[in-house]
């Protein structure tokens, strides 16, 4: 007991010490890797609105607007513009209804509204199912594809939702995923929508 007891002061200040190089190595590793890991988002993020959005000769970053929708959503518009004129835009927006959570997506459109394309840029859905979103609605097959749709005109819930009078086919055994997609691209919608009328 005795021997413990002398011991203690020293195991204690072995962890302490442990504890306070652990640490440090850790805010060291966040420190370095902390710009890397943000210039290669941001970079990511430009190389989507290029693929998304129609032609433009601005920069849209630099003239992007975040647009506050009614439900609380929060969306970043940026404006595709070609000769000074607004040509669509890309739209980055998230959902937190997915099946593993948090879905977030750069919806491309044409002036008039129509989808243009899009990427998901995150999404944890399950692998096979839910995850088949960034092709799935793309694909011609049936009524999948949103490319070329405009919201406005063309119900985007899935046909499922027969109350909404759903137009677009869900992935299959993946509800709620295509629901959390589709979600999205409206609020995406919506927000070029108000971008257009502050114009």
């Amino acid at each position: 007991m005795k021997k413990l007891a002398s011991t203690l002061p020293n195991m204690i200040l072995s962890l302490g010490t442990v504890t306070v190089v652990a640490g440090a190595i850790l805010g060291g590793v966040y420190a370095v890797t902390k710009e890397p890991i943000a210039r290669q988002d941001a970079e990511r993020q430009v190389q989507a609105i290029r693929q998304v959005a129609p032609e433009f000769n601005n920069d849209p970053t630099a003239e992007s607007r975040e647009i506050k929708l009614a439900d609380g959503i929060t969306c970043t518009v940026y404006p595709a513009m070609k000769d000074g004129r607004l040509n669509g835009a890309a739209v980055e927006t998230s959902s937190n209804n997915g099946f593993a959570g948090e879905i977030t997506v750069m919806a491309g459109f044409n002036a008039d509204g129509s989808v243009r394309d899009y990427r998901v840029l995150k999404q944890a859905e399950t692998p096979g199912l839910g995850s088949k979103m960034e092709m799935w609605f793309r694909d011609p097959a049936g009524a999948r594809s949103v490319i070329g749709k405009n919201p406005e005109t063309t119900p985007f819930y899935v046909t499922k939702d027969k109350e909404q009078h759903g137009a677009i086919d869900g992935i299959t055994a993946a509800t709620i995923s295509s629901r959390a997609f589709l979600e999205s691209m409206r609020d995406a919608y919506q927000a070029y929508k108000q971008f257009q009328e502050k114009k």
